[in-house]
C-alpha cells in the first residue's frame, strides 16, 4: 500500500471530521452525538426493521440498542417487534422524532452552506465535483463480495432482477427456460461458485463462475443493480471470478453476451477478452469471448 496515499487519507479524515463537527457531543448543535442523529435520518418516514438498520449503518447490535434507547427515552423513537415474527424489531420516528429530524435537516443544510460560502463559483465547483467523485469511490470501497450459495435468498434476489432486466432489453424478450442456466449444482464448489456483492447488506450484483473438469471456466449471470453501476462492480466480479479460475487451474475464461448489454461487451473487450467463434448454443447470444489466464489478474 502506498504510504503517501495512506497519509492522504488521514489527513482528509482528520479535516472532514473536524470540519463538519462530528468530534462533539452536541452535533449541530444540539443535545445529542451524531451517531443518534444519523440513526434518525437513516430511519425514515416509513421505520426500518433493527437489523437492516445496523447492517445499512456497520454498527454492532449493542451500540445500536444504546442509542435506541436513549432516543427512545426521549420520546423519539418506538421500537416493537413484529407480528409475524417478534424476533424483527421495527423502529419508526413519532412526531416529536420527526420534529427532531426537520430541525437536523435545516442545520445540516446550514452546515454545508457554511462549508460553501467562503469559496468563489470556481472553488465551490470543483469541491462539489470532489465530494461526489470522494462518495462514489468510498461507496464502491464498502461493497463486499461474498461466495453464497445459488440458492440463498439473495442470489434469488438478484437473479430476478437480472432476468427481468433481460426481459425489458431484449429484442425478443428473454425467458429463462430457453436460456442455457446453470443448475444450482453448477455453481456450488467444486464444480463453480457464486458471487453475492452487498452494500450495506443489500444485495446489489451477482456472477456466477463454472468450473467444468477439462473445459473452460466460463463467467455466468454477472449482472449489477443500475443504482450500483460505475462503481466498478462489474470489473471487479471479472478480477475475482479471474483469480478463483487461475487457483482452479484453468488457464482460458469464456463467457457469452448479448448484443443489447453493449456495456457488458465494452467491459469485457476492455478487461482483455477477445471475440471467438460460438461455443455453445446458447439462444440469446450474439458474441462470445475468451481470455487467457496467464498471471494474477490486476485489482
Amino acid at each position: 500500500m502506498d504510504t503517501m496515499g495512506i497519509d492522504q487519507v488521514r489527513r482528509f479524515n482528520r479535516t472532514v471530521t473536524e470540519r463538519v463537527g462530528v468530534l462533539h457531543d452536541h452535533y449541530l448543535g444540539r443535545d445529542r452525538p451524531i451517531g443518534e442523529a444519523r440513526l434518525l435520518w437513516e430511519i425514515g418516514e416509513q421505520g426500518k426493521d433493527v437489523r437492516r438498520l445496523r447492517e445499512r449503518l456497520g454498527l454492532d447490535s449493542g451500540y445500536v440498542s444504546r442509542l435506541l434507547r436513549s432516543l427512545g427515552t426521549e420520546g423519539l423513537v418506538t421500537v416493537e417487534p413484529q407480528p409475524q415474527d417478534r424476533r424483527v424489531r421495527t423502529v419508526r420516528l413519532t412526531a416529536a422524532g420527526r420534529a427532531e429530524r426537520a430541525l437536523l435537516d435545516n442545520r445540516s443544510d446550514e452546515l454545508a452552506g457554511s462549508l460553501l460560502e467562503p469559496l468563489n463559483a470556481a472553488q465551490r465547483s470543483r469541491l462539489v465535483a470532489a465530494m461526489a467523485e470522494v462518495d462514489r469511490l468510498l461507496t464502491a470501497a464498502t461493497v463486499t463480495l461474498d461466495a453464497v450459495d445459488p440458492d440463498h435468498p439473495d442470489s434469488g434476489q438478484c437473479l430476478r432482477s437480472y432476468f427481468t432486466e433481460l426481459q425489458e432489453r431484449f429484442e425478443t424478450g428473454f425467458d429463462p427456460a430457453r436460456s442455457l442456466l446453470p443448475d444450482a449444482g453448477e455453481l456450488r464448489p467444486p464444480q463453480g461458485l457464486f458471487l453475492v456483492a452487498r452494500l450495506h447488506g443489500e444485495p446489489v450484483g451477482c456472477a456466477g463462475l463454472k468450473l467444468p473438469p477439462g473445459a473452460p471456466a466460463e463467467v455466468k449471470r454477472m449482472w449489477v443493480a443500475p443504482h450500483a453501476r460505475r462503481l466498478g462492480l462489474g470489473r471487479r466480479f471479472l478480477v475475482e471470478l479471474e483469480a478463483r479460475a487461475a487457483l482452479h487451474g484453468s488457464d482460458v475464461l469464456r463467457l457469452d453476451t448479448n448484443k443489447a448489454l453493449s456495456a457488458a461487451v465494452g467491459l469485457y473487450h476492455s478487461y482483455g477478452f477477445q471475440e471467438v467463434t460460438a461455443f455453445n448454443d446458447e439462444p440469446y447470444a450474439h458474441h462470445w469471448f475468451e481470455k487467457r489466464i496467464t498471471t494474477a489478474p490486476s485489482r
